[in-house]
């Protein structure tokens, strides 16, 4: 796309030459051309290839603008109407390059390293996570993913159903995603042709053994659910089964709404510190109040500019579910813009996010004049103090094709605001709080309940210079 695009403006500018300019560089450059091209034009003077091009140049127009406004109409395409697809790495965003010869990704690398992490709770909590998009495992397919620290190869069995197991086989540790084949509800071994049950993880079949399956033959299963387009799957340490389960979005689940974009950021954080933001509604004022065009480097969002009195307005309020939804949050938030601190009217978006479990965010908006719709957040650790934070919206189908785009991209742009503060801080297990942080303390209380006595936690000491 702009490889052509170059060549258009290098043509628009051919195009715009006058005749006699035309004419006098090839006068001036006709003896320079390599000796086919001097064969080729010896019997031709530079007027009559003035002429000539004057014949392709009143027939190239129509060809050019055709080609412009085709690119124009697959640019708005594109645009309004084309989901959005947003993914960063760990090292574009939120990091300060310190050092000019380093890279981005170096600066990442050595924040990782050299950072205070301080008193951290359990690295993993017990839930659910998303693994991957529905839609990324057709039937008969076997991918291989690394969350939660370790591998695990989800299948599509030939019946539909999804399943997920330990993604080394047991007997010599090949990687079933890698080269496995799925047989019927089973996923076979690329290396002696082991076959796993996916609902059980029980070996059914070595192709070379004489005797029966022995009955210690098999592999980890992990229980998984799919809903909401997404693919689960249920962790806890101790290999408890699932306590709660995600909630449905009727609308996203059945497709009576429209996907409008997904966004993928990589974060180098504690699980913990990203729904924590949730409670503590103090800090959007600072990080979300200035305007989107401010930027998303934090250093310079509050600097005095031209759009500096345009802001972003909330009123928010969090509050934990009683039983049987003690598992969830909820965070009660109406946004709207101000210009010279009046309200700007039709900017009010009523906002419900459910915070289910430590991973799932459902963010429900509702404007009054388009509509409904729902931003999917999901929350995954790839292994310690490493997340893959995903964003999906869907809105209704009568929605107006870029407002549910811009909401992402709004959402995307906060984030990037937020990226830059988990990057680079460290857990304070006991904070120094005001009365107005109360919230903070009584989301830490909430969500403790998704770590049990055996959770995993980070046992590097790099909490002072000595290590």
């Amino acid at each position: 796309m702009g490889k052509l695009t170059v060549v258009l403006a290098v043509l628009l500018v051919a195009l715009a030459l006058p005749e006699s300019t035309f004419q006098q560089l090839l006068s001036e450059n006709i003896g320079d051309l390599p000796l086919p091209s001097v064969v080729q034009l010896e019997v031709m003077d530079a007027k009559t290839l003035g002429d000539v091009w004057t014949l392709f140049r009143a027939h190239i127009k129509e060809f050019f603008w055709l080609v412009a406004g085709l690119l124009i109409l697959l640019e708005l395409y594109n645009l309004l109407v084309k989901p959005l697809y947003i993914v960063r790495r760990l090292e574009d965003r939120g990091y300060i390059k310190f050092e000019k010869k380093a890279t981005m990704k170096d600066t990442a690398a050595d924040v990782a390293k050299r950072r205070q992490r301080g008193d951290l709770p359990p690295v993993y909590p017990n839930g659910w996570f998303r693994i991957c998009d529905s839609s990324d495992v057709k039937v008969g397919e076997v991918k291989t993913f690394t969350i939660l620290g370790e591998g695990i190869a989800v299948f599509r069995g030939e019946t539909g159903t999804v399943y997920a197991v330990d993604a080394y086989c047991p007997h010599l540790g090949a990687n079933l995603g890698v080269g496995g084949r799925v047989v019927g509800d089973c996923v076979e071994c690329p290396f002696h042709g082991w076959t796993f049950r996916g609902e059980d993880g029980k070996c059914v079949r070595i192709p070379y053994a004489k005797g029966k399956v022995p009955e210690h033959a098999k592999t980890k299963p992990y229980t998984v659910h799919e809903l909401n387009q997404l693919i689960y799957v249920w962790y806890h340490c101790d290999g408890d089964e699932p306590t709660y389960t995600v909630e449905e979005v009727e609308e996203v689940h059945t497709g009576k709404w429209r996907n409008d974009g997904f966004s993928e950021h990589v974060i180098n954080a504690h699980i913990q510190e990203v729904p924590e933001n949730a409670a503590d509604v103090a800090h959007l004022d600072q990080v979300h109040g200035p305007f989107l065009i401010q930027g998303v480097d934090l250093r310079t969002t509050n600097l005095p500019s031209f759009f500096s009195q345009v802001r972003h307005g909330w009123t928010a309020a969090w509050e934990a579910l009683p039983p049987p939804e003690e598992h969830i949050g909820v965070l009660r938030l109406s946004h709207f813009m101000t210009i010279f601190g009046c309200r700007v009217p039709l900017t009010t978006i009523n906002v419900e996010a459910r915070q289910i479990g430590p991973s799932v965010v459902h963010l429900h908006f509702q404007h009054a004049i388009f509509g409904k719709g729902v931003l999917l957040q999901e929350l995954t650790p790839i292994e310690p103090l490493l997340l893959r934070m995903t964003h999906q919206v869907w809105v209704s189908r009568w929605m107006p094709w870029f407002i549910g785009k811009l909401f992402l991209l709004g959402e995307y742009h906060q984030v990037e605001r937020d990226i830059m503060i988990w990057n680079n801080k460290r857990y304070v297990s006991k904070p120094m709080l005001v009365k107005e942080d109360e919230l903070i303390k009584k989301h830490r209380r909430w969500y403790n309940q998704f770590y049990s006595e055996n959770s995993p936690r980070y046992t590097a000491d790099r909490n002072s210079l000595d290590w």
